[in-house]
């Protein structure tokens, strides 16, 4: 089994070379995670209360839940990650997403790279670098299209959180990275050298089995 993680900041494109990898390769031979699904939990919070969190810093996230689901994956057992709902920040109490044992794993989020223990569990390491113009502008569309936030909210939340974070933990994160794809899902260079890399790892891993 083999674990990619593709972090980079908002909007950069992490989904889309997520996505044209697994395209690449077969979606049979892949299973997608995403960290959004791993925001803690916080429904025993006022609705006020929930859209006052700091939900970019890396202890936003329930990185123990998430290695305990990778740690499953690994040893070919099933894990369900919850699903957050962006609209009330919260975990939804009904559903969940089957994640099952695959030859490759795909982990895509901001703080893939942030966190030593999901460092650690991951075989390529991948960061994908995109202008921060290009970066709002998507993150402005999709948080009016997708999450029901107004201009207001996505310009107070970007200056308070996205930007300080993107800057302190974020970008950081790179020096990480065994690949860096500049201009996301536009790099279509970058994108088949990580689908190349992919095939011939675990091409290997077949040839040493069989020995």
């Amino acid at each position: 089994m083999l674990i990619i993680g593709i972090a980079g900041g908002t909007g950069s494109g992490k989904s889309t070379v997520a996505r044209s990898v697994i395209d690449r390769l077969g979606s049979d031979k892949v299973t997608f995670v995403s960290q959004d699904n791993y925001y803690k939990d916080h429904s025993h919070l006022s609705i006020e209360e929930r859209a006052s969190i700091n939900y970019d810093h890396p202890f936003a996230f329930d990185n123990e839940l998430l290695i305990e689901h990778l740690t499953c994956l690994k040893s070919g057992e099933p894990a369900f990650a919850p699903v957050y709902d962006f609209t009330v920040h919260a975990r939804s109490e009904e559903h969940t997403v089957d994640l099952k044992p695959n030859n490759i794993i795909i982990l895509e989020g901001l703080h893939v790279l942030s966190d030593e223990n999901v460092r650690e569990l991951l075989d390529i390491k991948v960061f994908v670098d995109t202008d921060p113009d290009v970066r709002i502008l998507r993150r402005v569309l999709r948080d009016i299209e997708e999450r029901g936030r107004t201009i207001q909210s996505i310009h107070h939340q970007y200056l308070s959180t996205v930007k300080p974070m993107h800057e302190a933990f974020i970008e950081p994160s790179k020096k990480y990275a065994d690949l860096i794809i500049p201009e996301g899902g536009h790099n279509e260079v970058g994108i088949q050298l990580l689908s190349i890399l992919t095939e011939k790892f675990l091409t290997e891993e077949r040839n040493w089995g069989e020995i």
